[in-house]
């Protein structure tokens, strides 16, 4: 379904300092923009109805501990603007707390299906990897850079994306997130890979 796109004409009918609301993923033209701001217009975002965004392949849980925490917040605008909804399973402040009851929190929302990715944020991004991988059915990838993200993609069909907070700056998170979110799996040889890694998963999860 084609994304819904607001125009400076689609203001036209607003009056100057008044309010329209559009759906979350519509794409906003740059002269719309302008003619808002000239007017005073504010344009609000709806909030997306969960269940349809689920259905859609929309909604991507987030958690981070005390480390990530600021990192979470400005993901949570992106994935926004981006039109997917953010589903945040905390934590909700910079006290501190630990990683690993954050990262299997998002883990297993994407396991169980409650979200189609998930995004864990701690200082270093390796902890949270770690404990994320012991939730069978999880694949979190550390990523600090674009091509490692679209790599862990492609190849690894990474369902859970990992980040250090203290390691990368905040735009270069974002463009790990939006190259990872848009890279598809490349499937072929790859998926035997995967397989194996499902088979060692389940083999082990017997003992």
């Amino acid at each position: 379904m084609p994304r819904s796109v607001l125009t400076a004409r689609d203001l036209e009918a607003v009056p100057a300092g008044g309010e329209i609301t559009v759906a979350s993923d519509t794409l906003i033209t740059p002269l719309a923009v302008d003619e808002a701001e000239r007017r005073g217009i504010t344009i609000r975002l709806a909030e997306p109805d969960p269940g349809e965004a689920a259905a859609r392949g929309r909604v991507v849980a987030l958690g981070a501990d005390h480390g990530g925490f600021e990192l979470k917040e400005k993901l949570k605008a992106f994935l926004r603007d981006w039109g997917y909804v953010p589903l945040d399973l905390g934590t909700d402040s910079t006290s501190a707390v630990d990683y690993p009851d954050f990262a299997e929190a998002v883990a297993d929302a994407v396991v169980r299906g409650d979200a189609w990715r998930g995004i864990v944020i701690d200082a270093a991004g390796i902890g949270s990897a770690i404990a994320a991988n012991k939730v069978p059915g999880a694949r979190a990838a550390a990523c600090y850079d674009r091509p490692g993200a679209r790599n862990s993609r492609e190849h690894n069909d990474a369902n859970i994306l990992s980040l250090g907070a203290r390691m990368i700056s905040a735009e270069l998170a974002r463009e790990i997130v939006a190259a990872w979110l848009e890279t598809p799996f490349g499937g072929g040889r790859h998926q035997r890979r995967i397989d194996k890694i499902i088979a060692i998963e389940a083999k082990h999860s017997k003992r």
